[in-house]
């Protein structure tokens, strides 16, 4: 709740109102138990009851229990019940007393009055603290979606999918579940318990206290069983991500689940981790029933023990029917709020979780002070660049100046480091050692928005949004009109296939691209490029996953996006740098070739073997 209150505080109006609305509900409670004695007790003539309470009177005289008494405190006590009795006696009727009209409303009124009293109060308490949750989960999501964007991409190395959504939608589902249940029952039923009981000992207080004494042998076992129910929903949430990941895995894997007959083994690891969820769900549900087990026996044994008390002391039926029935309602919120810490126990896990994805930082940070970087004018310097993703160097000291206007290639074997230097320029990661300058500004120095606008990235791994096709176009830039938007897609020759979609420009592109072709979503990325028309390219293996004639139509729109701009195009395929002006060779993290590509196919080093494999070869 201490970390909720964050999120509720915006809200506190609506809060504060389900509080005063919980506590009205809650002591309304107490109020039948007092309205039931008193029709109780209006069975009986007045005449019979006043003699059984001088009967009462003397009996306690002539034996007086050893409890000390309070006179001045009994004395206020029984003025406040005269002045009550005196306004509502001729409104309600009585034995022995002629019938009036008074009677007839007072006696149909009194209980669904107090019933309509709760109600409503309940209903209005219920309403606004689940006002309040439905937005305070909505904002902690939100939260966490931009936290989670915020992160560098290391987080994201080490993480998995599976853990990301259970915290963005279990983890707050159950605090949803427990702030929305759990904070109206803890309001409303604490203030019932404090108000039966305050009536019940207004009633008659040395009775009260003899029908309590076994109330704290119900606090030990609630405490044990929410430590219980805290770890059966930790390991539960173990199991609850690793099956969201497996799931994930084969959803988006599900081509090579079928094509290596992977459905039974995947389907049986699913089994696995659905067996040790339900292991500790029931852990946590055996943990939830046995608080009522538990209050029931302690219940039953303070009702039979008041039973036998007022037997013994001649008390009256209604006194008899009131203490029963304050005892019942007492136990009843105790149960509720039980329940509720059970409910907290099992969302404190969440919650946990939640704080700590909040608290994650990321590695890669904004400057506070960021210096300003309006245009791409001179040059991009790579300074004795170095770089780790933890373990081993990726990156030794590559040193590279690219100025404006000028196009360059990167070649190298898998695992040379030729994507970590686009990571590296858009800063994804920092560099370990060294610099990356633009115009003389180290890229560190710059805010995100002034270091990424100058560039357009089209790599391998095309990613298509679940919208419409204009609107994945104009992921490239916030805001480019429609005109703006159908030029780029000409320019990349995508307009073609996105007339022939049902609606057009406005057809919702299906989830990741997938009724979508390579080479249609290649389009869409280059039509996001050229909406973009910013003037540094980076070419990130773009057309590593196309076949040869798809490559070879893609890559006519690049040569066109290419155009006037500064390009960095890392490639696999090495006749895609034909037209490069300079090519730098990686491997093992340094540059150990550099030059045009026809002097590096010539020259028999690294490239040329590549080259070779490629079905390149020299000119003659």
């Amino acid at each position: 709740m201490l970390f909720a209150w964050k999120y509720m505080r915006p809200y506190w109006k609506r809060m504060v109102a389900g509080i005063v609305l919980g506590c009205i509900c809650g002591l309304t409670a107490s109020s039948f138990i007092w309205a039931t004695r008193t029709l109780v007790d209006r069975l009986e003539p007045l005449k019979t009851v006043e003699e059984n309470r001088a009967a009462e009177a003397r009996k306690l005289k002539a034996s007086p229990p050893k409890i000390i008494k309070f006179p001045e405190l009994q004395k206020q006590i029984d003025a406040a019940k005269k002045n009550v009795a005196d306004t509502i006696d001729p409104w309600l009727p009585r034995a022995g007393v002629t019938f009036h009209w008074k009677h007839l409303v007072g006696g149909l009124l009194l209980l669904p009055l107090l019933a309509l009293i709760r109600g409503s109060t309940d209903y209005a308490s219920s309403y606004c603290t689940g006002w309040v949750s439905e937005r305070v989960v909505n904002d902690l999501r939100c939260d966490i979606l931009i936290k989670l964007t915020s992160l560098s991409l290391d987080y994201f190395n080490r993480t998995t999918t599976g853990d990301m959504f259970t915290r963005l939608s279990a983890d707050t589902a159950n605090l949803h579940r427990a702030m929305r249940q759990g904070s109206a029952d803890l309001i409303k039923e604490s203030v019932t318990m404090i108000t039966v009981f305050a009536v019940l000992l207004w009633l008659d207080w040395q009775l009260t206290l003899f029908a309590f004494v076994l109330v704290p042998a119900v606090i030990l076992p609630l405490f044990i069983l929410g430590k219980k129910a805290r770890r059966a929903s930790r390991e539960g949430r173990k199991a609850n991500v690793g099956q969201n990941s497996l799931l994930g895995e084969a959803l988006h894997g599900i081509r090579v689940l079928k094509a290596f007959n992977l459905e039974a083994r995947q389907i049986q690891r699913f089994r696995d981790f659905s067996k040790q969820l339900i292991h500790h769900s029931m852990k946590g549900v055996q943990a939830k029933e046995m608080v009522n087990p538990i209050l029931e026996v302690v219940s039953s044994a303070a009702v039979g023990g008041l039973v036998v008390y007022l037997f013994w002391r001649g008390q009256s039926l209604g006194d008899l029917v009131a203490f029963v029935s304050g005892v019942i309602f007492f136990f009843v919120p105790v149960k509720k709020i039980a329940a509720v810490h059970i409910l907290f126990e099992q969302a404190s896990i969440g919650v946990e979780r939640i704080v700590e994805i909040l608290q994650e930082k990321p590695t890669v940070v904004e400057p506070a002070n960021p210096k300003p970087l309006k245009n791409f004018e001179r040059d991009i310097v790579f300074d004795k660049v170095s770089f780790s993703y933890g373990h081993e160097l990726v990156l030794h000291e590559v040193s590279l100046r690219i100025p404006r206007g000028t196009k360059v290639g990167i070649a190298g074997e898998s695992g040379s480091g030729k994507s970590t230097l686009v990571n590296l320029l858009f800063r994804f990661y920092d560099v370990t050692g060294g610099s990356i300058k633009i115009d003389g500004i180290d890229v560190r120095e710059l805010s995100y928005e002034d270091l990424r606008r100058p560039m357009a990235l089209v790599s391998q791994d095309v990613f298509v949004f679940r919208t419409t096709a204009a609107e994945n176009i104009a992921a490239g830039r916030i805001g480019a009109t429609r005109p703006e938007i159908e030029a780029a897609a000409h320019s990349a020759r995508a307009h073609e296939f996105i007339m022939n979609l049902p609606l057009g420009y406005e057809s919702v592109i299906g989830e990741r691209g997938m009724t979508l072709s390579g080479g249609q979503r290649a389009r869409l990325a280059i039509a996001r490029a050229f909406v973009r028309n910013a003037p540094i390219l980076v070419l990130d293996e773009a057309t590593g996953s196309l076949d040869s004639q798809t490559e070879q139509e893609v890559q006519n729109q690049i040569d066109s996006l290419e155009q006037n701009r500064t390009v960095i195009s890392v490639a696999h395929r090495l006749s895609t740098l034909a037209s490069m002006d300079l090519i730098i060779v990686l491997a093992k993290g340094r540059i150990v070739e550099q030059g045009k590509f026809d002097d590096l196919v010539r020259a028999k080093g690294i490239f040329a073997r590549m080259a070779a494999r490629q079905g390149i070869y020299p000119a003659e």
